[in-house]
């Protein structure tokens, strides 16, 4: 496998969306619970800052996205935010760490100085390796922060990185 990423089109709406619902229909990650529809999944993905696809070079399937915006406003612009979805068959192929770094390139190209992560939930153990192989800090932990799907509360671990 060849994996690039490339910015988000149109064309690349329906899997986009379906590796997007996947991960809120998990219920383990993401803090949305409401699924993105072609239409809604369109202009969510083009009122980011940036959505970047992930893609197999031979075969052109799209294997994972990430979405980068300000995590505030005004006088905390400079700080953004982002999540990551990698297709559930292809999770483990280090298709995560690419999104990351490629999103820390492009904050850093689009003008913001910081990566924060509001809401890394605990039991999420390979995003925690992840963010902390690529230099992100812990600020804490908030107990209960995050309802998990099945109704049980998990604490989250805000992280930040300077660009």
């Amino acid at each position: 496998m060849d994996i690039r990423i490339k910015p988000y089109e149109i064309k690349h709406l329906k899997g986009a969306v379906m590796i997007w619902n996947q991960v809120v229909e998990d219920g383990v990650a993401f803090p949305q619970t409401e699924t993105l529809s072609a239409e809604s999944g369109n202009r969510f993905f083009e009122e980011q800052s940036f959505t970047g696809i992930a893609y197999d070079e031979n075969s052109g399937e799209i294997v994972g996205l990430y979405i980068l915006h300000p995590n505030n406003i005004g006088r905390c612009r400079h700080i953004c935010n982002a999540s990551y979805a990698v297709r559930p068959d292809m999770r483990g192929r280090h298709i995560g760490e690419l999104l990351v770094r490629h999103c820390m390139e492009k904050g850093k190209e689009l003008g913001f100085r910081i990566l924060q992560f509001n809401a890394v939930v605990s039991s999420n153990t390979y995003a925690l390796k992840l963010y902390k192989k690529l230099g992100f800090v812990q600020l804490g932990i908030i107990p209960g922060g995050f309802l998990m799907k099945d109704g049980r509360y998990e604490d989250i671990i805000p992280h930040y990185r300077v660009l």
